[in-house]
């Protein structure tokens, strides 16, 4: 299949109702009315077509014999201020939120009923529901725990199940952060609470436990303030310091905090420990798990050689060896325990010889690669999940992304012939180099893509008409989006706007 460019969206005439030319190549017919969903080609670029005479070259596919057919594209109507308004407000309350005040609303009511007398459980095991949720915001942030529910909902739930009980599974997986940050709250009110009873029968605790438990509030309320949006997306560095090395710290101190507090004997105040007595507590196996979940990501740090390629000023290919599966992440660093950075992998499969990353060029440790380039660097072998490993959930997508989101749309679009692409950059094969031009020459041709260079092709196109005539031209059921936040928020404005399913970018990891 082939789609290009309309004429509507390389003028910016959203407005009005434009004829559109197109290209005679044939699509695969669905299982559904052929009458809606199937057609002899896909829509065009504009009249000259400059993108179409692009993605010809790049993929060296031969232009076929362009024929004019007359088609009315729907002249969009501009949505109320309240339409708006709601569309917004439905982005913005997206399911992490709604994971995170469920969290913390659960929590509460325990805590309510807890102070009220009804439930008297908690007042005895107060550090359990700590350190439970403590865990809890650990899990979801581990690598393998989110691997392993991927390969969960993957295996069992991929295209036969209805699509929105696959959408609403997507969308929990990509936010998983909502619990992590919720459970993380919840435990700090908590450990409020716990450190309130120990304060107001300070005989009752050694005093090296109210020592260590003031520390490791402090530590977790730093974590949590250095996590806020703010902090993180502007300060990345304050951000990564505080949120790891204050974090392992403040486990450190659990760990004293726990051991003193259940060898502590009040009635002779002396401290006594036993490790019959230790490991039968419940703190003491939420410490341990936190532990494990903490270190597992950290034992698959490896140094390993890496090539460097720089195409143009604006960008940096890495190449590693060994292929991935797609919609992986990888973190990777110039020192073993400092400052990490995510970005996504290409790779043409799991039996590919190599894999990449495409970095933007845009602050400090980006430019370091540009001005020094290494030739071995740090990163974890454990990959973590995006939400674009979900894409074998659906039966066919539409990969979105600008510049620098090519790395984490193609892999996509590489190992799966149902995903089509649709990438808004500016010169791309001079801007990204021949590495990321040959993949898409090799595996997507002029069938499966649509580059839309902004330079030679009139500047920025009305991006949400190139999604809504791919979307149902392709017969998609989902839309991934990767951009940077004012394109993603146009986007995913949009494509709320005409009730397409779509997943935009996140900035919380």
């Amino acid at each position: 299949m082939s789609l290009q460019n309309v004429d509507a969206a390389e003028k910016g005439l959203a407005g009005r109702q434009q004829r559109v030319s197109f290209l005679p190549i044939p699509i695969a017919r669905s299982n559904s009315d052929s009458s809606t969903n199937s057609f002899d080609s896909f829509y065009t670029a504009a009249t000259h077509l400059p993108s179409a005479r692009n993605s010809r070259r790049m993929s060296g596919v031969r232009p076929a014999k362009r024929v004019s057919r007359k088609f009315q594209v729907p002249a969009p109507k501009a949505p109320a201020p309240n339409s708006r308004r709601w569309i917004r407000f439905q982005l913005w309350f997206d399911t992490y939120r709604k994971l995170y005040i469920l969290t913390v609303v659960f929590n509460i009511i325990a805590l309510l009923f807890t102070l009220s007398g009804t439930w008297t459980y908690p007042q005895q095991h107060t550090g359990a529901f700590v350190l439970g949720n403590i865990l809890a915001a650990i899990v979801c942030r581990n690598e393998l725990f989110g691997r392993l529910l991927y390969l969960i909902v993957n295996t069992l739930f991929a295209k036969w199940t209805p699509l929105k009980f696959r959408l609403a599974c997507t969308s929990v997986l990509q936010h998983l952060g909502g619990i992590h940050s919720g459970c993380a709250t919840s435990g700090f009110g908590w450990l409020v609470y716990n450190m309130f009873l120990i304060f107001i029968n300070p005989k009752q605790h050694y005093e090296a436990v109210l020592a260590t438990g003031i520390v490791t509030t402090v530590a977790i309320a730093v974590c949590i303030i250095a996590a806020l949006p703010w902090v993180r997306n502007t300060h990345h560095n304050i951000f990564e310091r505080h949120h790891r090395f204050v974090g392992w710290f403040g486990l450190l101190s659990t760990w004293v905090f726990v051991i003193l507090g259940e060898s502590y004997d009040p009635d002779t105040q002396s401290i006594r420990p036993t490790v019959s007595k230790v490991i039968a507590q419940q703190e003491f196996w939420f410490a341990l798990f936190m532990t494990v979940f903490v270190l597992t990501p950290w034992v698959t740090v490896r140094k390993v050689p890496v090539e460097v390629d720089i195409p143009s000023p604006k960008v940096v290919v890495l190449r590693f060896g060994r292929g991935m599966q797609q919609g992986l992440l990888a973190r990777i660093s110039r020192t073993a325990l400092w400052e990490y950075h995510a970005f996504g992998i290409i790779s043409e499969g799991k039996d590919s010889n190599e894999h990449f990353l495409v970095c933007g060029v845009q602050g400090d440790f980006t430019q370091g690669l540009v001005n020094n380039p290494p030739t071995h660097i740090w990163t974890r072998e454990l990959k973590f999940a995006g939400v674009s490993n979900t894409s074998t959930l659906f039966k066919r997508g539409i990969r979105v992304c600008t510049g620098t989101g090519i790395g984490a749309a193609l892999s996509t679009c590489l190992q799966s012939p149902d995903w089509y692409l649709l990438w808004i950059g500016s010169n791309h094969e001079k801007t990204f180099g021949p590495i990321i031009s040959g993949l898409i020459h090799k595996h997507l041709g002029s069938e499966r893509c649509l580059l839309w260079d902004s330079k030679e092709d009139g500047g920025r196109p009305d991006v949400m008409q190139l999604i809504k005539i791919a979307y149902n031209r392709w017969n998609a059921e989902v839309v991934f989006i990767t951009s940077n936040m004012q394109g993603n928020q146009e986007m995913m404005e949009g494509c709320k706007e005409a009730g397409i399913p779509a997943f935009g970018t996140l900035w919380d990891f």
